[in-house]
C-alpha cells in the first residue's frame, strides 16, 4: 500500500514542481537548487520519502544520460565519447543526494541547474583540483544566464531551430 502511494506522489512531482501555483517561472527547461530545495515541502518533511525522489530524479538523470549516450555511440563514437566526457556516476545516488543537498545549501548555486550539479559533484568526488572545478562552475553560471535571457526574448522552440540552423551551416549535422 505504502509503495502504490509513493509511486503515485513520484507520478505527480513533475506535475507539481512545474505547475504556476507554485511560483515557477515561464520557460522551465531543468530543474535548480530551488526544486531540489522544494522537494523536502513535498515530502512534507518526511526524509525518507524525501530521499526516495531525489534519488528517483537522479537515477532518471543518470539513465538517461546513458540512453543517449548509447544512441549517440551507434550513429559516431567519437562524437558520443565528446559530448559525454564529463564523469558523473563517480559517485552512488546516495553519495549524489547528499552532495547534491550540501551543493545547494549556499545560496549562491541555487540557480545552477541539476545535471549541473551532478557534474560539479562528481569533480568535487573524484577530487579535481578547485581551480578548475571553480571555472566549471562560473562557466555554467553564465551559460545558464544567458540561456534565461534568451528565453525571456524567443520562445525554446525558436532557440532549437537557431541552433539547428547554426549546425546546419558549419556541416555539423
Amino acid at each position: 500500500m505504502m509503495n502504490k502511494i509513493l509511486f503515485k506522489f513520484l507520478i505527480l512531482i513533475p506535475i507539481l514542481i512545474q505547475s504556476p501555483v507554485l511560483g515557477q517561472q515561464k520557460n522551465r527547461l531543468f530543474w535548480d537548487g530551488g526544486d531540489w530545495k522544494r522537494v523536502n515541502q513535498l515530502a512534507d518533511g518526511n526524509l525518507e520519502v524525501e530521499y526516495r525522489i531525489k534519488a528517483a530524479y537522479v537515477n532518471g538523470v543518470l539513465d538517461g544520460r546513458l540512453f543517449f549516450y548509447l544512441k549517440t555511440w551507434s550513429v559516431e563514437q567519437g562524437l558520443a565519447d565528446s559530448i559525454y566526457a564529463e564523469t558523473i556516476d563517480y559517485l552512488n545516488p546516495k553519495e549524489l543526494v547528499r552532495s547534491l543537498n550540501n551543493f545547494y545549501a549556499d545560496p549562491l548555486m541555487v540557480y545552477v541547474p541539476v545535471p549541473s550539479a551532478l557534474i560539479i559533484s562528481n569533480m568535487y568526488g573524484e577530487r579535481i583540483p578547485l581551480k578548475i572545478i571553480d571555472a566549471y562552475v562560473q562557466q555554467t553560471k553564465f551559460w545558464i544566464n544567458d540561456l534565461h535571457l534568451r528565453m525571456d526574448e524567443h520562445s525554446p522552440a525558436e532557440l532549437l531551430e537557431e541552433k539547428h540552423k547554426k549546425h546546419l551551416e558549419k556541416g555539423s549535422w
